[in-house]
């Protein structure tokens, strides 16, 4: 095991340091891994766990740390092996570009980083860093993937509820409201004449003239429209009551908590989807995404088993 001294900078006491990994010719400190972790630490300690539980996640988010810091290590090499290089030019390109998309200036830049406590140098070192990463993907995985048509008809059909038309059912009710301190003598009255209504309308009586004359609500003057929903904007009650409807039927009497009800299902209106044309280029980027960061993390690790690692305890 190597270990060394320092002095932390602004401390008169000596802080030890050792080396934590190996990784083929180069080292992660414990100093390095510490800084990194410390972010993580804060916040968990923060959260209140148990002194077990607290133990066991920073000791398993301090572990997924050292692998990424082992990662990172890996990926600089390649890096350094591939000979990818980055002009000052464009960091600052990149750097522009985040401004505009976060409308800052160079200043509310710099006040946003000093509140992370960083400085601007460190953040073009970052920027770099970041800029590096992506070249290398670029080379070893991205120029490689081809989406084709199929798998973005196959992504297109499988994901119904993203890209299909939605249902929207058009709702007409019947209330009769219960009293706050209504005994089950006088509910079974109220419920009593709202079977009476069901009975009518099973008859043929219209649903909407019923409502006009019946119904305990504002919206009974115009028929019980309540207008149009789609399922997962209905209270769990009433979704299961008509979601195997179909239009012009009408539910049983329902108990709910504004008093006893009868809804009716005037229509059922399907809105139109996003046609695959429109979507194919959003379809395209997510696939797309979705498989770099699959082979790259495939490559990643057969990078891993290929090199010299130690992990010192």
């Amino acid at each position: 095991m190597f270990e060394f001294s320092f002095a932390a900078k602004g401390e008169s006491a000596e802080v030890v340091d050792r080396i934590v990994a190996v990784v083929n010719d180069d080292i992660i400190t414990l100093f390095e891994l510490n800084r990194s972790f410390k972010p993580y630490e804060e916040k968990i300690r923060k959260l209140g766990y148990s002194t077990d539980k607290e133990h066991k996640m920073l000791f398993k988010v301090r572990e997924d740390m050292l692998n990424r810091l082992i990662d990172q290590k890996l990926k600089d090499q390649e890096i350094e092996r591939l000979k990818i290089k980055i002009d000052e030019r464009e960091i600052d390109q990149t750097i522009e570009r985040i401004k505009e998309e976060n409308f800052y200036t160079d200043e509310d830049l710099r006040h946003t980083l000093a509140n992370e406590g960083l400085t601007m140098e460190e953040y073009r070192e970052r920027i770099k860093e970041q800029i590096l990463r992506t070249k290398l993907i670029n080379l070893k995985v991205r120029s490689k993937i081809v989406i084709t048509k199929e798998d973005i008809t196959s992504y297109y059909n499988n994901h119904p509820d993203k890209y299909g038309g939605k249902k929207k059912y058009h709702i007409y009710n019947i209330i009769i409201k219960v009293p706050l301190f209504a005994d089950e003598t006088e509910k079974d009255k109220i419920k009593a004449r709202m079977d009476e209504i069901l009975t009518e309308l099973k008859a043929g009586e219209s649903f909407e003239n019923m409502a006009r004359t019946y119904s305990e609500s504002s919206l009974g003057a115009e028929g019980g429209d309540l207008g149009l929903f789609r399922l997962d904007e209905l209270s769990p009650q009433l979704r299961n009551a008509i979601k195997e409807m179909q239009a012009g039927e009408f539910t049983p009497v329902l108990d709910t908590d504004q008093g006893f009800q009868i809804f009716f299902v005037k229509e059922i209106v399907k809105t139109s989807g996003k046609p695959l044309e429109e979507v194919s280029p959003e379809i395209e980027k997510i696939l797309f995404n979705e498989i770099v960061e699959k082979k790259f993390q495939s490559w990643l690790e057969e990078l891993r088993n290929q090199s010299a690692i130690k992990i010192i305890k």
